[in-house]
C-alpha cells in the first residue's frame, strides 16, 4: 500500500506566516506592503509590555491602547493608518511571475522567539489594544457561557443569550478585520532607531481645532457648522489653530466654539456622557448657543460691534476681557446656570449688561474682578481669567451669585 502525503498541509514546526505583498523602495530601503488580519498581529509583531518598554521605542500607555481596541469594537467603520515595522533581514520575498519583482509572497517569521522577527517602528498602541480587546471579548464570551449554564430564570437566560449573540458577533467581526503593515528592511540597528525618531519628528498631530471640525462623534462638533452661522462668529472663527494670539484676525477658534457649545448645553465643567449625547437634540443645542450669542451681543456693545464688523477681534482683545476665550466660557457657563434656574433669557441679557462696565482689560486692583471672590480667578493686570477648570467653575459660581445686578466699582 502506498500513501501520498500533501506536505503543504502540514504546518507543524512552521514558524512563519505568508502574505501577499507589494515590494517598493522608500528612502533607499526595500519596503514590503501588505494587509494583516488583526488576529495575526501578536504572532508576527512583538506585543509591547507597558512594564518593560522597548529601548528603541516609547513607553506604551495601556489606557491609550485599550481605548483603541474599544474604538475598533464600537465602530464598524473604524479607520487606522498602516503599522510600520522594521525587518532586519528575516523576511523572505518570493516574487510572482510577470510581476516585475514588485508583487509576491512574503514570509514573515513569528515574533515568539523566531530569528528575524519584526520590530515595531509605529503602532505599538494599535498592536496592544487589539490584543487586549480580543482577550476581553473572549473572556466575556466564556463568562457569559458559564453564566448561562447557571441561570435559573427564563428572563435571565434570555438576557445572557442576547449578550452572547452581541459578544460573539463583535468577536467574529474583529476576526475578519485587517490592518495595513509596511515593513522596512533595515539590518542596521542604529539606522533603525533613527527611523523611529524620524517618524516621530515628522508626524503632524491633529489640532484640537481640526478635531472639532471633523470628529462627528461629539454633538459639540457635529453642530459646529450651524453654530458658525451666527453673526458674531461668521467669518471670525479660526478653523486650524487652537490658540488665539493677540494679533489673530479671528475672534475664536473652532475648538473654543465647541467648548462654548458644551458650556451652554451642560455647563463649564459638565461632561456630555454617551447617554446624554444620545438624548441631546442637535437643533436644541444650536438654538441654545445662538440664544447665548444673541444674549451677549445684546448685553455688550463691543461684541455687537464685532458682529457688525465695526470692531476687529484683535482690537477687542487689546482692550476688553470679552476678547478672551476664558471670559466667553465663563459667560456661557453663567448663561447655562441661570437658564437652569428658569430665569428668562431677556432677564439674563439684562443682568449680563450690568457686567459691561467691568470688562475693561487689563483688570484693575479696584475693580470687581480683584476685590471680590473673583480675585482668586484673575492674576493681577490680567486680560483673561485663569483657564483652569476649577477657576472657571468658581468664576461662574461667583458671577451667577451676583444676579440680578453686578457689584458697583
Amino acid at each position: 500500500m502506498s500513501l501520498t502525503v500533501d506536505t503543504t498541509r502540514i504546518t507543524a514546526g512552521r514558524r512563519y506566516d505568508t502574505y501577499l505583498a507589494m515590494r517598493s523602495v522608500q528612502g533607499g530601503r526595500t519596503v514590503y506592503s501588505t494587509r494583516v488580519p488583526l488576529l495575526d498581529l501578536d504572532k508576527i509583531l512583538p506585543v509591547p509590555d507597558p512594564a518593560q518598554p522597548d529601548p528603541d521605542n516609547r513607553k506604551v500607555d495601556t489606557r491609550h491602547a485599550k481605548a483603541f481596541g474599544e474604538y475598533v469594537t464600537k465602530h464598524d467603520s473604524w479607520v487606522a493608518p498602516a503599522l510600520l515595522a522594521r525587518d532586519n533581514g528575516g523576511c523572505d520575498f518570493q516574487p510572482l511571475d510577470n510581476s516585475d519583482d514588485k508583487v509576491g509572497y512574503l514570509e514573515i517569521p513569528w515574533s515568539t522567539g523566531a530569528l528575524g522577527a519584526l520590530s515595531t517602528i509605529d503602532g505599538q498602541h494599535r498592536i496592544l489594544g487589539t490584543r487586549l480587546e480580543m482577550r476581553r471579548l473572549s473572556e466575556e464570551v466564556a463568562k457569559a457561557e458559564r453564566d448561562l449554564t447557571r441561570a435559573r430564570s427564563a428572563d435571565r437566560s434570555a438576557r445572557i443569550e442576547a449578550k452572547l449573540v452581541e459578544l460573539r458577533a463583535a468577536l467574529t467581526r474583529l476576526e475578519h478585520e485587517s490592518i495595513g503593515l509596511d515593513i522596512y528592511v533595515e539590518p542596521n540597528s542604529v539606522l533603525a532607531r533613527q527611523m523611529f525618531v524620524d517618524v516621530a519628528d515628522n508626524a503632524k498631530g491633529i489640532s484640537t481645532a481640526l478635531r472639532a471640525r471633523f470628529d462627528g462623534s461629539k454633538i459639540a462638533n457635529r453642530t459646529l457648522d450651524r453654530v458658525l452661522d451666527h453673526a458674531l462668529f461668521k467669518g471670525r472663527v479660526d478653523l486650524e489653530q487652537d490658540r488665539m494670539t493677540r494679533n489673530n484676525v479671528n475672534l475664536i477658534g473652532a475648538k473654543h466654539v465647541a467648548d462654548l457649545t458644551k458650556a451652554v448645553a451642560v455647563g463649564v465643567g459638565g461632561r456630555i456622557s454617551k447617554r446624554r449625547e444620545a438624548e441631546l437634540s442637535e437643533e436644541a443645542v444650536v438654538e441654545g448657543v445662538h440664544s447665548f450669542l444673541d444674549s451677549i451681543t445684546g448685553a455688550f456693545t463691543e461684541l455687537a460691534d464685532v458682529a457688525e464688523g465695526t470692531l476687529s477681534p484683535s482690537d477687542l482683545r487689546s482692550r476688553s476681557l470679552l476678547g478672551s476665550v476664558g471670559m466667553l466660557r465663563v459667560l456661557a457657563g453663567s448663561f447655562h446656570a441661570l437658564r437652569e434656574k428658569e430665569i428668562d433669557e431677556d432677564d439674563i441679557t439684562a443682568f449680563l449688561a450690568t457686567l459691561a462696565p467691568h470688562m475693561s482689560a487689563p483688570v484693575s486692583e479696584s475693580g470687581i474682578w480683584r476685590r471680590t471672590e473673583a480675585r482668586r480667578d484673575f492674576e493681577p493686570e490680567a486680560s483673561a481669567p485663569i483657564m483652569r477648570t476649577q477657576n472657571l467653575l468658581h468664576l461662574v459660581s461667583t458671577v451667577t451669585s451676583w444676579y440680578p445686578n453686578a457689584p458697583q466699582n
